[in-house]
This record gives structure tokens, C-alpha cells and sequence, in this order.
């Protein structure tokens, strides 16, 4: 140490066990000033940099980036402040880190025990899709499927039943089930494809919050049903479906509407909707079953209403 009570370099570097080329990088972002210059140009610093040293060094093992650092160092308590703000943006940085590679030894496993013969499709099906898988493929899916007239309210209601969360610490299973419902969403649908119009689209008479107002209060009560077992049949669940739709269309609940209504549902019955509300349960277990499964719970009961007063 200098007789002026100021380090050198080499004596800074020494004392907080880094290499004089840390130092030298952390004073020329301007982390750590120096005091001043010996005759031959040589940096000196002040007893204080040692500790502020030893500070820049902690806050960069913690992950956070050098901006960070300066602006924690800038404010000069270093418990408060900038210091919260920037650990808790490190840390949700971290969750996000943790969720990818989750996401990323699940995917490996699921590559890896496969049959050899279908090993190229799931490495196609998860390659299409982000770590951590983002749902804003889905969401825009059912945005476009949804009638255009159907309120913000509404519309994200559905969404929120629609659009399943990836699990935070996926099985194998829900990666694949995650990564089909990912290629249903963005999978090309033409103009001429029958599938377009079956999309939960209404008709042009219908008022849709009239529609999945009623829709919502008939799937609760049919969602009771399934969860008790209960085969498809009459009852109020039905009623309040068949009402749902007559309402919205401002026509009577009458045996003719009932049987239009399962027409209508039964030529927009979509294979592949189907088979998202059946990946969405994989990625979602739980006693309650999906919309998809409680519509085609409400259709099943219909057709079976229409053919016994048909017979």
C-alpha cells in the first residue's frame, strides 16, 4: 500500500483473490473508479474499493448482468432499491431458465423411448415449438374461431378454458400432447376446408353472447353429470343447451328446432377439435372435464333425444 493509503492494482486484485485482468475489466465498465494515477500511470484505488470490489463480485455471481450491477452500486444502499428490484427480475429470469430445461429433459425423454419408427415425427412435432413452450399459437387459433361478435368478456372466458397452461414440470406425455395441440393450432387451413366454418363458429342469425351465456350454464350443469358417471340423457343440462341455442336465434325450444339443432351439430362435429379437448385433458388432469368434453356430452344426449321421439 502506498503511503497515501491507496492500493494498487495488483495489491486490490490480491486482497479480494481476483486477477489484476478483472480488476482491470471492472474499472474500465467504470464498476470501480480509481483514485488516481502513479507517476509511471499506474492505477491506485482507495481502501474502499476493496469492499466495493467484493460487492460487484457477489452481485455477479448471483447472475445479474452488469447494467444491473451499476445501477446497484449507483444507489449506495445496497439493500434496498435497485438491489430488490434487480434480484427480482433475476429471479424471474431463473424461473423462466428452470421452465425451459424442464420442458427440455422431458422432451429428451420423450425423443429418447420412443419406437425408432417415431422418432422423426416427435422430433418434428417438439422442434416446432419454443422453451418454454409459449400458448400463443392457441390462443390465436381460437381468437380466429371464435364469431367476431362475441364480446371481450366472452371471448376470454373461453380462452381461458381453451388454452391450457404447460405444465410447470411436465411428464414426457404432456410434452407430445403440448406439441400435437401446438401443430393442430398452426396447421394450415384453407379457405375451401370443410373444417373452416365448423371452427365453434354460429350462424349469421345468432347472437353470440346470447349463445355462450346460456352454453356456459348448460356445461356446468352437464359437467356435474360426467363427473358422477351419468350417461347422456335428458334433464335440465340438456334443456339448458337446446335453450341456449333457440334463445340466441330467437326461436322456441320445439321438437323441429331440436331436431335442426342436431343436424346442425353433427355436420360441425370437427375430428381435430375433438382431438384438442382430448389432448388438453392429458396436459390438464382433473375431475373436471373440458368444454370439449361436456359439448359432446350435450350433443350425445341431444341425438338420443331426436331418435327416441323420432321412434
Amino acid at each position: 500500500m502506498s503511503p497515501e493509503g491507496l492500493l494498487s492494482i495488483g495489491e486490490l486484485a490480491e486482497r479480494a483473490g481476483v486477477t489484476v485482468k478483472t480488476v482491470r475489466f471492472y474499472s474500465d465498465l467504470g464498476l470501480l473508479p480509481e483514485v488516481s494515477r502513479s507517476g509511471g500511470g499506474h492505477r491506485r484505488y482507495g481502501p474502499e474499493a476493496l469492499d466495493r470490489l467484493r460487492l460487484i463480485r457477489s452481485l455477479r455471481a448471483l447472475g445479474l448482468p452488469v447494467p444491473e450491477v451499476s445501477r446497484v452500486l449507483d444507489e449506495g444502499d445496497g439493500l434496498t432499491g435497485s438491489l430488490e428490484n434487480a434480484l427480482d427480475a433475476r429471479l424471474r429470469e431463473l424461473g423462466s431458465e428452470m421452465a425451459a430445461l424442464r420442458w427440455r429433459e422431458a422432451a429428451l425423454q420423450l425423443v429418447r423411448d420412443c419406437p425408432a419408427g417415431e422418432r422423426a415425427e416427435r422430433l418434428r412435432l417438439v422442434g416446432a415449438v419454443s422453451e418454454p413452450p409459449s400458448t400463443a399459437a392457441l390462443a390465436r387459433f381460437w381468437r380466429g374461431a371464435l364469431p367476431a361478435r362475441l364480446s371481450s368478456r366472452l371471448r376470454s372466458v373461453i380462452l381461458d378454458h381453451a388454452v391450457p397452461r404447460p405444465p410447470v414440470d411436465p411428464t414426457p406425455a404432456q410434452v407430445l400432447a403440448f406439441a400435437r395441440l401446438h401443430a393442430i393450432a398452426t396447421a394450415p387451413c384453407p379457405a375451401g376446408d370443410p373444417r373452416r366454418p365448423a371452427r365453434h363458429r354460429t350462424d349469421a342469425d345468432c347472437r353470440p353472447d346470447v349463445l355462450y351465456d346460456g352454453l356456459f350454464d348448460a356445461y356446468s350443469l352437464a359437467a356435474a353429470d360426467l363427473r358422477t358417471g351419468r350417461t347422456p340423457d335428458r334433464g335440465q343440462a340438456l334443456d339448458c343447451f337446446v335453450t341456449a341455442h333457440a334463445t340466441a336465434r330467437d326461436l322456441p325450444d320445439t321438437p323441429a328446432f331440436r331436431r335442426r339443432l342436431d343436424t346442425l351439430l353433427t355436420r360441425a362435429a370437427d375430428p381435430m377439435i375433438d382431438r384438442y379437448w382430448e389432448l388438453t385433458g392429458v396436459l390438464t388432469p382433473s375431475p373436471d372435464p373440458t368444454l370439449g368434453a361436456v359439448h359432446e356430452w350435450l350433443r350425445s344426449a341431444l341425438s338420443d333425444d331426436v331418435a327416441r321421439a323420432a321412434g
